[in-house]
Protein backbone atom coordinates (compact mmCIF):
# COMPACT_ATOMS: atom_id res chain seq x y z
CA UNK A 1 0.00 0.00 0.00
CA UNK A 2 1.48 3.58 -1.16
CA UNK A 3 1.07 6.75 0.62
CA UNK A 4 -0.36 7.36 -2.46
CA UNK A 5 -2.80 5.22 -2.42
CA UNK A 6 -4.12 4.63 1.31
CA UNK A 7 -8.06 4.27 0.95
CA UNK A 8 -10.31 4.36 4.26
CA UNK A 9 -13.10 3.40 5.13
CA UNK A 10 -15.27 6.76 6.95
CA UNK A 11 -18.39 6.91 9.35
CA UNK A 12 -19.47 9.31 7.18
CA UNK A 13 -21.10 9.78 3.82
CA UNK A 14 -18.62 9.51 0.38
CA UNK A 15 -15.90 12.38 0.50
CA UNK A 16 -16.26 15.55 -1.77
CA UNK A 17 -15.48 14.93 -5.78
CA UNK A 18 -14.35 17.97 -7.97
CA UNK A 19 -13.48 18.30 -11.76
CA UNK A 20 -9.94 18.36 -12.43
CA UNK A 21 -9.86 21.96 -14.09
CA UNK A 22 -12.41 23.61 -11.53
CA UNK A 23 -10.87 26.00 -8.70
CA UNK A 24 -10.43 23.81 -5.21
CA UNK A 25 -11.42 27.05 -3.45
CA UNK A 26 -13.56 30.52 -4.30
CA UNK A 27 -13.92 33.44 -1.81
CA UNK A 28 -15.60 35.92 -3.61
CA UNK A 29 -16.30 39.63 -2.04
CA UNK A 30 -15.74 38.45 1.37
CA UNK A 31 -16.68 40.62 4.28
CA UNK A 32 -15.61 39.70 8.06
CA UNK A 33 -15.56 41.74 11.01
CA UNK A 34 -14.41 41.35 14.79
CA UNK A 35 -17.20 43.02 16.75
CA UNK A 36 -17.52 46.54 15.07
CA UNK A 37 -13.82 46.14 13.50
CA UNK A 38 -13.80 45.35 9.73
CA UNK A 39 -10.71 42.82 9.15
CA UNK A 40 -11.50 41.38 5.29
CA UNK A 41 -12.74 44.08 3.45
CA UNK A 42 -14.46 42.45 -0.01
CA UNK A 43 -11.34 39.77 -0.40
CA UNK A 44 -11.55 37.69 -3.53
CA UNK A 45 -9.55 34.29 -3.77
CA UNK A 46 -9.29 31.01 -6.02
CA UNK A 47 -7.16 28.82 -6.18
CA UNK A 48 -6.53 25.62 -8.84
CA UNK A 49 -6.36 22.27 -8.33
CA UNK A 50 -2.75 20.79 -7.57
CA UNK A 51 -1.81 24.74 -6.61
CA UNK A 52 0.23 26.26 -4.07
CA UNK A 53 -1.43 29.15 -3.36
CA UNK A 54 1.33 31.49 -0.58
CA UNK A 55 -1.08 34.18 1.32
CA UNK A 56 1.18 37.03 2.93
CA UNK A 57 0.95 40.52 3.90
CA UNK A 58 1.77 42.71 7.17
CA UNK A 59 0.55 42.13 10.46
CA UNK A 60 -2.89 42.73 10.60
CA UNK A 61 -3.49 42.39 7.25
CA UNK A 62 -6.07 39.96 7.24
CA UNK A 63 -3.81 36.95 5.80
CA UNK A 64 -4.64 34.32 8.95
CA UNK A 65 -8.20 35.65 9.32
CA UNK A 66 -8.62 34.28 5.66
CA UNK A 67 -7.32 31.30 6.88
CA UNK A 68 -9.57 30.97 9.65
CA UNK A 69 -12.84 31.76 7.78
CA UNK A 70 -11.93 29.41 4.60
CA UNK A 71 -11.90 26.69 7.34
CA UNK A 72 -15.17 27.71 8.64
CA UNK A 73 -14.46 28.44 11.71
CA UNK A 74 -16.59 31.65 11.57
CA UNK A 75 -19.60 33.08 9.47
CA UNK A 76 -18.70 35.94 7.33
CA UNK A 77 -20.53 39.14 7.23
CA UNK A 78 -20.75 39.59 3.38
CA UNK A 79 -19.55 37.34 0.18
CA UNK A 80 -19.31 33.73 -0.88
CA UNK A 81 -16.86 30.87 0.40
CA UNK A 82 -16.55 27.44 -1.96
CA UNK A 83 -14.46 24.68 -0.77
CA UNK A 84 -14.15 21.72 -3.16
CA UNK A 85 -17.44 23.05 -4.79
CA UNK A 86 -19.34 23.32 -1.68
CA UNK A 87 -20.95 26.39 -0.33
CA UNK A 88 -20.37 27.31 2.99
CA UNK A 89 -22.61 29.12 3.94
CA UNK A 90 -24.99 26.77 2.09
CA UNK A 91 -24.48 22.89 3.06
CA UNK A 92 -25.86 21.41 6.22
CA UNK A 93 -24.04 20.75 9.11
CA UNK A 94 -23.67 16.85 8.56
CA UNK A 95 -22.22 17.74 4.91
CA UNK A 96 -19.97 20.21 6.59
CA UNK A 97 -18.69 17.45 8.65
CA UNK A 98 -17.86 15.26 5.87
CA UNK A 99 -15.91 17.80 3.82
CA UNK A 100 -13.86 18.33 6.71
CA UNK A 101 -12.21 14.84 6.43
CA UNK A 102 -10.89 16.34 2.93
CA UNK A 103 -9.32 19.34 4.09
CA UNK A 104 -5.93 19.02 6.50
CA UNK A 105 -4.51 21.81 8.78
CA UNK A 106 -1.16 22.39 10.19
CA UNK A 107 -1.09 24.92 13.23
CA UNK A 108 1.80 26.84 13.78
CA UNK A 109 2.19 25.92 17.09
CA UNK A 110 1.61 22.49 16.13
CA UNK A 111 -1.29 21.53 18.29
CA UNK A 112 -0.24 18.45 19.14
CA UNK A 113 -1.93 16.89 22.05
CA UNK A 114 0.90 16.86 24.84
CA UNK A 115 -0.71 13.16 26.59
CA UNK A 116 -0.67 11.71 23.88
CA UNK A 117 2.25 10.03 21.57
CA UNK A 118 3.52 11.48 18.41
CA UNK A 119 1.70 7.67 16.94
CA UNK A 120 -1.31 8.82 19.01
CA UNK A 121 -1.31 12.30 17.95
CA UNK A 122 -1.13 11.06 13.96
CA UNK A 123 -3.77 8.40 14.29
CA UNK A 124 -6.73 10.66 16.06
CA UNK A 125 -8.05 11.20 12.79
CA UNK A 126 -8.28 7.95 11.69
CA UNK A 127 -9.60 6.18 14.80
CA UNK A 128 -12.37 9.31 15.19
CA UNK A 129 -13.69 9.30 11.37
CA UNK A 130 -12.82 5.84 10.24
CA UNK A 131 -13.79 2.39 10.85
CA UNK A 132 -10.53 0.77 10.37
CA UNK A 133 -8.82 -1.67 12.69
CA UNK A 134 -6.19 -0.92 15.30
CA UNK A 135 -3.73 -2.55 13.23
CA UNK A 136 -4.31 -0.69 9.83
CA UNK A 137 -4.70 2.51 11.83
CA UNK A 138 -1.03 2.02 13.08
CA UNK A 139 0.53 1.31 9.80
CA UNK A 140 -1.19 4.44 8.36
CA UNK A 141 0.04 6.21 10.62
CA UNK A 142 3.43 4.93 11.07
CA UNK A 143 3.65 5.38 6.79
CA UNK A 144 2.41 9.09 7.52
CA UNK A 145 5.51 9.51 9.96
CA UNK A 146 7.64 8.28 6.89
CA UNK A 147 6.90 10.51 4.66
CA UNK A 148 8.04 13.55 6.98
CA UNK A 149 10.59 11.62 7.82
CA UNK A 150 9.70 10.60 11.40
CA UNK A 151 9.85 6.90 11.39
CA UNK A 152 10.52 5.34 14.35
CA UNK A 153 9.40 8.31 16.47
CA UNK A 154 5.76 7.36 17.10
CA UNK A 155 6.68 6.59 20.56
CA UNK A 156 7.66 9.92 21.32
CA UNK A 157 5.71 12.30 23.18
CA UNK A 158 5.48 15.75 22.22
CA UNK A 159 7.60 17.32 24.64
CA UNK A 160 10.49 15.08 23.65
CA UNK A 161 10.64 16.79 19.70
CA UNK A 162 12.56 19.75 18.87
CA UNK A 163 10.54 22.68 17.12
CA UNK A 164 11.30 21.35 13.71
CA UNK A 165 9.80 17.95 14.91
CA UNK A 166 6.91 19.13 16.36
CA UNK A 167 6.42 21.10 12.66
CA UNK A 168 6.55 17.43 10.87
CA UNK A 169 4.95 15.81 13.39
CA UNK A 170 1.68 18.58 13.16
CA UNK A 171 2.01 17.65 9.05
CA UNK A 172 1.69 14.06 9.27
CA UNK A 173 -1.21 14.48 11.13
CA UNK A 174 -2.84 16.80 8.81
CA UNK A 175 -1.97 14.54 5.92
CA UNK A 176 -3.28 11.17 7.46
CA UNK A 177 -6.91 11.25 6.14
CA UNK A 178 -5.00 12.19 2.38
CA UNK A 179 -7.09 15.53 2.09
CA UNK A 180 -7.43 17.17 -1.03
CA UNK A 181 -7.13 20.34 0.54
CA UNK A 182 -4.17 21.57 2.95
CA UNK A 183 -4.03 24.88 4.83
CA UNK A 184 -0.76 25.89 6.59
CA UNK A 185 -0.61 28.74 9.26
CA UNK A 186 3.76 29.81 9.39
CA UNK A 187 4.84 26.49 8.72
CA UNK A 188 8.67 27.54 9.17
CA UNK A 189 7.83 30.23 11.63
CA UNK A 190 10.21 30.59 14.16
CA UNK A 191 12.59 27.34 13.01
CA UNK A 192 16.41 27.55 12.06
CA UNK A 193 17.40 28.29 8.25
CA UNK A 194 18.13 24.89 7.39
CA UNK A 195 14.76 23.28 9.27
CA UNK A 196 12.90 25.78 7.17
CA UNK A 197 14.45 24.60 4.17
CA UNK A 198 13.19 20.85 4.97
CA UNK A 199 9.46 21.34 5.62
CA UNK A 200 9.67 23.48 2.24
CA UNK A 201 10.96 20.71 1.01
CA UNK A 202 7.80 18.54 2.18
CA UNK A 203 5.12 20.76 0.59
CA UNK A 204 6.53 20.50 -2.25
CA UNK A 205 6.67 16.90 -2.15
CA UNK A 206 3.03 16.65 -0.92
CA UNK A 207 1.72 18.57 -4.07
CA UNK A 208 4.25 17.27 -6.34
CA UNK A 209 3.61 12.99 -5.04
CA UNK A 210 -0.08 13.46 -3.49
CA UNK A 211 -1.68 15.86 -5.92
CA UNK A 212 -2.51 18.29 -2.78
CA UNK A 213 -3.53 21.85 -3.48
CA UNK A 214 -2.43 24.02 -0.90
CA UNK A 215 -2.60 27.49 0.94
CA UNK A 216 0.45 28.66 3.00
CA UNK A 217 -0.07 31.84 5.18
CA UNK A 218 3.48 32.81 5.65
CA UNK A 219 5.55 35.95 6.83
CA UNK A 220 8.93 33.96 5.53
CA UNK A 221 9.92 35.65 2.13
CA UNK A 222 12.98 32.89 1.35
CA UNK A 223 10.03 30.09 1.78
CA UNK A 224 7.56 31.41 -0.06
CA UNK A 225 9.17 32.34 -3.16
CA UNK A 226 10.16 28.79 -2.96
CA UNK A 227 7.36 27.02 -2.67
CA UNK A 228 4.73 29.12 -3.96
CA UNK A 229 2.94 28.88 -7.38
CA UNK A 230 1.55 32.30 -6.87
CA UNK A 231 0.97 34.79 -3.90
CA UNK A 232 -1.58 36.67 -2.84
CA UNK A 233 -0.36 39.99 -0.63
CA UNK A 234 -2.99 41.24 1.49
CA UNK A 235 -2.85 44.81 2.99
CA UNK A 236 -5.74 46.64 5.58
CA UNK A 237 -8.05 43.77 4.34
CA UNK A 238 -7.94 43.99 1.01
CA UNK A 239 -6.19 41.51 -1.68
CA UNK A 240 -3.15 44.23 -3.12
CA UNK A 241 -1.89 41.74 -5.35
CA UNK A 242 -1.95 38.11 -6.86
CA UNK A 243 0.66 36.68 -9.04
CA UNK A 244 3.61 34.41 -9.66
CA UNK A 245 6.92 34.63 -7.68
CA UNK A 246 8.53 36.68 -10.52
CA UNK A 247 5.21 39.14 -11.48
CA UNK A 248 5.37 39.51 -7.04
CA UNK A 249 9.02 40.35 -7.29
CA UNK A 250 9.20 42.69 -10.39
CA UNK A 251 5.86 44.98 -8.60
CA UNK A 252 6.11 48.65 -8.20
CA UNK A 253 3.44 49.03 -5.43
CA UNK A 254 4.65 50.53 -2.81
CA UNK A 255 3.23 48.16 -0.24
CA UNK A 256 4.86 45.25 -1.70
CA UNK A 257 8.37 47.05 -2.07
CA UNK A 258 7.84 47.66 1.84
CA UNK A 259 6.94 43.97 2.07
CA UNK A 260 9.84 42.54 0.09
CA UNK A 261 12.53 44.67 1.13
CA UNK A 262 11.16 45.11 5.15
CA UNK A 263 11.11 48.50 4.84
CA UNK A 264 9.40 49.97 8.07
CA UNK A 265 5.70 52.26 6.64
CA UNK A 266 5.56 55.81 7.98
CA UNK A 267 2.03 56.57 7.90
CA UNK A 268 1.29 59.89 8.61
CA UNK A 269 -0.37 60.30 11.87
CA UNK A 270 -3.52 62.29 10.65
CA UNK A 271 -4.64 64.38 14.39
CA UNK A 272 -8.21 64.11 13.52
CA UNK A 273 -8.16 60.94 12.82
CA UNK A 274 -6.65 60.31 15.89
CA UNK A 275 -8.90 62.18 18.17
CA UNK A 276 -12.05 60.66 16.71
CA UNK A 277 -10.76 57.23 17.28
CA UNK A 278 -9.83 57.71 20.79
CA UNK A 279 -13.23 59.67 21.46
CA UNK A 280 -15.40 56.79 19.83
CA UNK A 281 -18.33 54.91 21.83
CA UNK A 282 -16.50 51.64 20.32
CA UNK A 283 -12.82 52.30 20.94
CA UNK A 284 -10.83 49.35 20.34
CA UNK A 285 -7.14 48.30 20.58
CA UNK A 286 -5.47 47.70 17.03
Amino acid sequence: MSTTETKHTSKQQPRSQINEHENVIEVKGLVTHYGQRKILDGVDFEVKKGEIRVVMGGSGSGKSTLLWYMLGLYQPTAGEIKLLGKDLQKISFNDHLNLKQDIGVSFQSGALFSSMSVGDNVALPLRELTDLDENTIRIISRMKLEVVNLGGFHKLMPAQLSGGMIKRAALARSIVMDPKLLFFDEPSAGLDPVVASEIDDLILSLRDTMGMSMVVVTHELDSAFKIADRITVLDNGKNLITGTVEEIKRSTNKRVMDLLQRRSRHDKLNPTEYLRRLTQENYTLS
